[in-house]
């Protein structure tokens, strides 16, 4: 089992950016992260391959948020720029079963407490 914990939510405001990270106690496969607005379901934001070279993304953030991660530091980032009020979430990273790179929060093993992330407008 991997432990995550995120960090680096925030309160900023429209059009402004955040870099949220995920410290994992041990190296995951691949790494997705999702966010959860109050009374919402989770939505898949994206995911990163082991190596880091291949990462997804929904179709929401596509082109303003970027994943990337540090092997070395057991770690995954969110970078996420031109913030908007819509972004106002909880944010999760996750890591799923070995092998997979996918959108389903089922196919994940691992979940992180969240950090919040709250744009004013």
């Amino acid at each position: 089992q991997v432990q995550l914990v995120e960090s680096g939510g925030g309160l900023v405001e429209t059009g402004g950016s955040l870099r949220l990270s995920c410290a994992a106690s041990a190296r995951a496969f691949s790494m997705g992260w999702f966010r959860q607005a109050p009374g919402k379901a989770r939505e898949w934001l994206g995911a990163i391959t082991r190596s880091g070279g291949v990462s997804t993304y929904a179709d929401s953030v596509r082109g303003r948020f970027t994943i990337s991660r540090d092997n070395i530091k057991n770690t995954a980032s969110l970078q996420m720029n031109s913030l908007k009020p819509e972004d106002t979430a909880v944010y999760f990273c996750a890591a799923p079963v070995a092998g997979k790179i996918t959108n389903d929060p089922g196919d994940y093993l691992d979940w992180g407490q969240g950090t919040q992330v709250t744009v004013s407008s």
